[in-house]
């Protein structure tokens, strides 16, 4: 009994002096816990924002590089592309010496065209290897996106604007057009005099 008496004293006094009893305890364990969550959702929202800011930094990033890839990697074919077509034109020129070396008759003409033609094969084979290729054009059909006209010739075997010659070779690089085909192509002429004499003599039949 008399400890029972100090311990209800003991509460009464704690209780006088303003000590929390076991309930404003639980109560303040209560309203702590509700401020931890609400911190924690405060803290988690400012994640989740800080973590969406950076994947679209990332995504950003990420679209630039990409950008900057796509026009080093355009300016990379143009300077190729470029370097090429002078290549190209020393070829051209070969090939007029080489030609010219053909028409020769002197003793040691054959000799250096074979050393001619094997350093032609060799640079055919470098623009082989770099992704060159030939336009096909004569007999084909006239296409202005890899064939430029600068002849026309009067046929009436052919289609109309089939190429008939090729005055220089064109080329294409990867699939572009690197250098177009400068070409001849064909145009049906008709005889306005014939013509108008058959209509003539088919309108005199009719009336007849």
């Amino acid at each position: 009994m008399v400890e029972n008496d100090e311990r209800v004293n003991n509460i009464m006094a704690e209780q006088q002096q303003g000590k929390p009893t076991g309930e404003e305890e639980v109560e303040a364990l209560r309203a702590e816990l509700e401020s931890v969550k609400h911190e924690l959702g405060r803290a988690k929202e400012s994640s989740e924002s800080s973590l969406n800011k950076m994947k679209y930094l990332m995504a950003d990033f990420d679209n630039y590089r990409k950008q900057m890839e796509k026009q080093l990697a355009s300016k990379a074919e143009s300077i190729k592309a470029e370097l090429l077509l002078k290549f190209l034109n020393i070829r051209d020129d070969y090939l007029r010496a080489l030609s010219v070396a053909r028409q020769s008759k002197s003793e040691q003409g054959g000799v250096v065209i074979e050393g001619l033609e094997g350093i032609l094969k060799n640079i055919d084979s470098l623009l082989a290897s770099e992704g060159v290729r030939e336009i096909e054009a004569v007999g084909t059909p006239f296409d202005p996106n890899v064939h430029d006209a600068i002849a026309y010739s009067a046929r009436d075997d052919l289609a109309e604007n089939t190429v008939t010659a090729e005055i220089r070779k064109g080329y294409m690089l990867n699939g572009r057009v690197l250098r177009p085909s400068l070409v001849e192509i064909s145009k049906i002429v008709k005889n306005s005099v014939n013509d108008t004499k058959e209509v003539n003599i088919q309108g005199e039949q009719g009336g007849g």
